[in-house]
């Protein structure tokens, strides 16, 4: 599947129409998106103990908002119906080709002590798949087109081993979600999939997925942790004390990943390897519209 400006921002949901923070003099809300690794309510219900942290900080309501997919986290960016988001590392790539966003700030977890990860395709070991090689012929899944550790890298380690992903497959579908690929390669309903190492590691404590029945049958190199991004044209003032405030974050449940050890400094440049990875599929983000 051929990724563009215009599939990326195709079917952003109906639900962005909802209204805009009121801004006067200063700006009254500060509306954080985040990207849908599992059920919306889940993820708000979750991420409620750092917005609360964040609000406090910021002295100023600060509101989550969950897109049915990355397509939507970025159109609400791009319209300014967001100001900060937690993105997937290549979402962020291509989103700052038609939204004006940056980088600033990366979650370690204490789970993973690190501010990296890593790309997995994994299979049920009744599969009979153990190398790159057994996987023609057989269905796979990946996560979202925009998704890095769920299509971009796999995508290209895969070709990397000499495997062609447009012909090789017997099947290839897009699930939408980590967790789906969890569920769909536990239950055999698909041979093979695309997933974080840590989303796998957080199915695995939830009950998706049993760790005993899968394979790693592919890893990638480490990948940099999703970015938190801001819209480069918020006040210069706020976007200080926001960045002040994610620094003073730590300690709370993160998500589905666990506990959150805090957030770091980071920027735009430390995602260069993800666009580097992007130009080995001949992926032109500067011509992609």
């Amino acid at each position: 599947m051929k990724i563009t400006r215009r599939t990326l921002l195709a079917g952003a949901p109906a639900v962005l129409a909802a209204p805009m923070a009121v801004f006067a003099q200063a700006q009254s809300v500060l509306t954080v998106g985040l990207i849908p690794s599992e059920d919306s309510r889940a993820m708000i219900a979750n991420s409620q103990a750092m917005m609360d942290m964040l609000s406090k900080a910021l002295g100023m309501p600060v509101k989550p908002f969950v897109a049915a997919d990355y397509n939507g986290v970025i159109e609400a960016l791009r319209s300014k119906r967001l100001d900060v988001a937690y993105l997937g590392p290549f979402s962020y790539v291509l989103g700052a080709t038609v939204a004006d966003i940056e980088a600033f700030a990366v979650a370690e977890t204490k789970k993973a002590g690190r501010t990296s990860y890593h790309s997995l395709v994994v299979a049920h070991k009744d599969s009979g798949i153990r190398t790159v090689a057994d996987l023609k012929g057989k269905t796979f899944a990946f996560v979202d087109p925009s998704s890095t550790s769920g299509h971009l890298f796999p995508k290209a380690g895969l070709m990397k081993a000499g495997f062609n992903v447009d012909k090789d497959f017997g099947r290839v579908i897009f699930s939408g979600s980590h967790d789906s690929n969890a569920v769909a390669v536990q239950n055999r309903k698909i041979d093979a999939v695309a997933i974080a190492d840590r989303i796998l590691d957080a199915a695995f404590s939830k009950g998706l997925a049993k760790r005993e029945d899968l394979v790693t049958v592919w890893k990638s190199d480490p990948i940099p942790e999703s970015p938190t991004v801001w819209r480069r044209d918020l006040d210069p003032e706020l976007k200080k004390r926001i960045q002040a405030a994610f620094l003073q974050v730590k300690d709370i449940p993160w998500s589905d990943q666990g506990v959150l050890n805090g957030f770091h400094p980071t920027n735009d440049a430390a995602y260069d390897v993800i666009r580097d990875t992007a130009k080995s599929l001949n992926l032109d983000l500067r011509k992609m519209k």
